[in-house]
């Protein structure tokens, strides 16, 4: 992914992705909307965002990004930390996972993690 592209829209940037890359995407994003299904899709840092609470800023969203080789899962260092253990095989940062395009995406635990986030929110 290259940063000096300007997507106009989520969609503009799922259909830039190699084919695996967009496929990944749209499973993460329809993850996220199983759980939050009133979710904003939004473009936040050049890449798709949702909302999990009215209006929610930056801390209240979980963004998604497409890479040659993975898919880029920002929910957020809470959620990280809770679910460290079950995401021991994956690259991550601080508030992020990277889920590699050769292997299948774990959509239950991105499932839980959303449903973690959400709760977080809600309190």
């Amino acid at each position: 992914m290259s940063g000096t592209n300007n997507y106009k829209s989520v969609e503009e940037y799922f259909n830039s992705q190699p084919e695996k890359t967009k496929n990944a995407l749209l499973e993460l994003k329809k993850c996220i909307l199983k759980v939050a299904p009133n979710a904003t899709e939004l473009f936040n840092y050049n890449i798709p965002a949702y909302t999990l609470i009215n209006d929610g800023k930056r801390e209240q969203q979980i963004m998604i990004a497409g890479y040659k080789k993975h898919v880029g899962f920002y929910p957020h260092p809470t959620t990280m930390e809770k679910f460290e253990s079950e995401l021991i095989e994956y690259k991550r940062g601080k508030g992020s996972v990277q889920f590699p395009l050769d292997k299948p995406l774990p959509t239950k635990l991105i499932e839980r993690m959303v449903n973690y986030r959400m709760k977080l929110l809600n309190k």
